[in-house]
């Protein structure tokens, strides 16, 4: 196994320097002024102990089929639009909930620009939470 990959590797380094490339970018782009993950459990741990609350930003569609308890809908596509709902909440821990963790992140960072302070990202987003077993509400 090891020595295929080290063949592909030479055979295709153009491929294998643009994978690296492309990798490190991502890295790089993901931590700069990013909102931090937090797992299911450490999200669960912030809503007991810090009031934390959580802004779902899938569609209301999506959110209607299931969501967190006492989760916020605010669509990832009007959440500049929405900040006054999100006023009061400025020195509150805000975790960021999306479909599969992927697209919170932009709408963290407009949040972080915004002077919200604590603001977090559920890792793996609302999938993870179910397959951690974990409640959801309908409506």
């Amino acid at each position: 196994m090891m020595n295929q990959l080290i063949e592909f590797s030479i055979n295709h380094w153009e491929m294998v320097a643009v994978f690296f490339a492309i990798l490190i970018t991502l890295i790089f782009v993901e931590r700069k002024g990013g909102a931090q993950g937090v797992t299911p459990s450490t999200a669960t741990n912030m809503m007991n102990t810090q009031d934390a609350l959580v802004v779902d930003i899938r569609t209301e569609k999506e959110f209607n089929a299931g969501h967190i308890t006492g989760a916020l809908n605010i669509p990832a596509t009007k959440m500049k639009e929405s900040l006054h709902r999100l006023e009061k909440y400025k020195d509150t821990p805000i975790i960021l909930v999306c479909k599969s963790g992927i697209t919170a992140g932009p709408s963290a960072k407009d949040l972080k620009k915004e002077g919200f302070g604590k603001v977090y990202k559920m890792q793996g987003g609302i999938a993870e939470w179910q397959s951690s077993n974990l409640p959801l509400v309908k409506g």
